[in-house]
């Protein structure tokens, strides 16, 4: 049976380092939620399966799915990789009434909000520069460099961010289960404003 109620198109973004992925997590459990895949030209690695964690495609066929008008948004990553949100699946999840999920940065957040201005938009900050700093090197992913590269990056987002317009709310993590229980709490206020 068809769900009376249209989904929600929850779009979450936030700087590397700021638990997004985690609070993600959070909404698709506590929630129900789904996940949208991306599409990507990147190559596929041995733990990845196509289909569930990204659809891999060719530059060619990322190309014809721009041209045929098939993302929702999409952007190319550091001069190399395209990624891409594939829109009939979204489309399909969100008229049978279910809350899709996409972890997406602030300029695929703009093109989403272009495309379905009815999404909910809600940015992940950190308590702190200086713990955003901090989380950056206790990942023990990166070198110095790296991790000043992704700091400097990360601020310019949040900044680009606050000043958007793209985010309906700002959500600060400075303890996990606080955070994702806010944005939950968010979500099902604007779930009971869609009318039935």
């Amino acid at each position: 049976m068809m769900s009376q109620r249209q989904g929600l198109l929850l779009v979450m973004s936030g700087p590397s380092g700021v638990g997004k992925t985690s609070i993600v997590h959070g909404m698709l459990a506590r929630l129900g939620a789904a996940f949208s895949v991306s599409a990507t030209t990147r190559q596929q690695t041995a733990q990845e399966r196509d289909g569930e964690d990204y659809f891999f495609i060719s530059n060619d066929e990322f190309q014809r799915w721009i041209n045929e008008d098939r993302f929702l948004e999409y952007a190319q990553v550091f001069g190399r990789s395209w990624y891409g949100t594939p829109r009939e699946p979204v489309e399909g999840q969100l008229a049978s009434g279910k809350i899709v999920v996409l972890d997406i940065d602030v300029q695929g957040a703009a093109q989403v909000r272009t495309a379905m201005p009815n999404a909910f938009g809600v940015f992940i900050l950190p308590p702190s520069e200086d713990e955003l700093f901090r989380r950056l090197k206790e990942r023990g992913r990166d070198d110095e460099d790296a991790i000043s590269r992704r700091f400097a990056e990360a601020r310019k987002e949040i900044a680009i961010a606050q000043g958007s317009g793209v985010y309906d709310a700002f959500v600060v993590n400075d303890n996990l289960d606080r955070a994702i229980s806010e944005v939950e709490s968010l979500v099902r206020k604007r779930l009971s404003a869609i009318p039935k």
